[in-house]
């Protein structure tokens, strides 16, 4: 019999072994080894569907051209006045005192601000977005929460979470994994926190009088009031931030040298440079500028001395994992606009565990049909088809462990549907067999001619059943994408293990099936 082994049975046995070696893992639930993750509504988490606030993407848009233009007229040293955000008209505007300067001052704004429209009323300059442009800001503000939110749960370390657009202005978020009340709120923390990082300077010829001082008087001199992050303390800010968040490039927790956690930041080249510039003209009046993260102070220390390179830190008090989150949602990026959950739900894991016996009873009951059906209908070609099946279910297992998927209840009901169309391709071959041995063909002749002309038909239909799989995962999401992702692999192991491997083994045993009865092997009397 060895001296009829084939390539064809070599590629199963391979096949066969390494499904088998790589889905034991998973199988054996192992602490070595690359394991499939289960999914939300197998092992439990945390559910949420979250609103933005689209509105707030325009308003933080105006602040940060408010800052663009300061930094411009500073640099072209343009003598202005009353350069503040109008609230009711989200506009940025101010007065030129130099009327040799208008056209310059145009000009210069218009180089570099893009999207905006510029008005010039004599002395009076005005900026504000286009409607185009504020309705473009709000899609982007929920596309780039997705992306945001989706990055900040792939750095904190969990594994497979959805995070999706649904609908015009709503997000999918589901968390598997998610099992006490710290960690939920913690993760919640984590998506909502807007993470808008700015650096404010303390107006200092009006702080002593900011615990009387009411909003409306703050926004008279063109203020703004922020709490302390910690304490009951107030602090008197420019309303116009000396720079935010969208200069950063990195934030890392660390220990400072009392082993207290901080966070360091990182600013990029144009951030250095108006960092640098305020801290040198600030530090000769010991002036204070304060870091605000989501409009809380953290610190708000005097300038000793001029800041170089770009880098500064940020204290408050925090606990270790405190630091780590904040980092992380620093260097994921600022939310556009804020989030909000509009609907929450928790799956326990006793939830999971009852769905995935219920799926194990379904894979073995359909599996256990299937075999004994085959060996009683087809004999001992049904029994190749069997062991074509376990090698086909090993392998799904294996590959998805090998590339840590995520499997869903939809994906175990995808495997149990694989598990039909792996032995429907052996199906249609021994049929296509029988049917040439009633005619009278010889059995090396019938295997032959059986798989040729069974191969058009079964591959039409596994291509089309592919097409469609790779459509469900490229536009679905979640359980859709789980579903989709387990019938490609069971099609692609499937014409491995059906057609290639089967075909290996009537080859090898053809000289013992022409000894044989045919009724034994193929189910039929010739």
């Amino acid at each position: 019999m060895l001296s009829r082994l084939n390539y064809r049975v070599v590629l199963f046995v391979f096949a066969f072994i390494f499904g088998v070696v790589f889905s034991l893992p998973t199988l054996t639930n192992s602490d070595s080894g690359k394991k499939i993750t289960l999914g939300l509504d197998l092992q439990g988490g945390l559910h949420m569907l979250l609103g933005v606030k689209t509105e707030e993407a325009v308003v933080s848009r105006i602040k940060s051209i408010a800052g663009t233009v300061k930094y411009i007229l500073d640099e072209n040293d343009a003598v202005v006045d009353n350069l503040h955000i109008d609230t009711e008209t989200n506009e940025v505007r101010f007065n030129a005192l130099d009327s040799d300067e208008y056209e310059k001052i145009k000009k210069w704004l218009t180089d570099d601000l893009k999207g905006e429209t510029i008005v010039r009323n004599d002395s009076e300059f005005s900026i504000a977005i286009t409607p185009e442009e504020a309705e473009r800001t709000k899609k982007n503000a929920i596309s780039q929460a997705v992306d945001t939110i989706r990055n900040r749960l792939d750095q904190f370390g969990l594994a497979e979470p959805t995070v999706a657009k649904q609908g015009e202005d709503k997000i999918l978020v589901e968390v598997p994994g998610i099992k006490t009340k710290e960690d939920e709120k913690r993760i919640k923390e984590l998506i909502a926190r807007a993470a808008h990082l700015q650096m404010m300077a303390v107006d200092e010829d009006r702080a002593a009088r900011v615990m009387t001082m009411s909003a409306a008087e703050a926004k008279k001199y063109r203020d703004v009031i922020l709490p302390d992050v910690k304490t009951d303390e107030k602090y008197l800010l420019k309303e116009i931030p000396i720079l935010d968040g969208s200069m950063l490039t990195d934030a890392k927790a660390v220990f400072d040298k009392n082993n207290q956690p901080i966070i360091t930041f990182t600013l990029n080249g144009e951030g250095a440079k108006i960092f640098g510039d305020f801290s040198g003209e600030a530090y000769k009046t010991r002036a204070r500028m304060a870091i605000v993260l989501d409009n809380k102070v953290y610190s708000a220390p005097h300038i000793n001395e001029r800041i170089g390179g770009g880098r500064g830190q940020i204290s408050g008090n925090f606990t270790v994992n405190e630091t780590r989150d904040v980092a992380i949602a620093l260097r994921s990026g600022a939310l556009l606009a804020p989030v909000y959950v509009e609907e929450q739900r928790s799956v326990g894991p006793s939830l999971g565990a009852d769905s995935i016996a219920a799926s194990k009873f379904a894979l073995m009951l359909g599996f256990v049909l299937v075999f004994i059906f085959m060996v009683l209908y087809y004999g001992y070609a049904g029994v190749i088809a069997d062991v074509a099946l376990v090698a086909n279910l090993f392998l799904i297992l294996a590959i998805m462990s090998l590339f840590g998927a995520t499997l869903t209840l939809p994906g175990m009901a995808g495997i149990v549907l694989t598990v039909g169309m792996a032995v429907d391709a052996n199906v249609i071959i021994t049929e296509r067999i029988r049917e040439l041995l009633r005619e009278g063909k010889s059995v090396a002749k019938a295997i032959e001619d059986g798989y040729s002309n069974a191969f058009t038909a079964i591959w039409d239909a596994n291509v089309t059943t592919l097409i469609s799989a790779v459509v469900l995962y490229a536009y679905g999401t979640g359980p859709v994408k789980g579903f989709a992702l387990t019938m490609s692999i069971g099609i692609l192991a499937s014409m491995l293990t059906a057609i290639l491997g089967t075909h290996g083994i009537y080859e090898m045993l053809l000289p013992k099936i022409n000894k044989s009865k045919l009724g034994r092997w193929f189910g039929i009397k010739v």
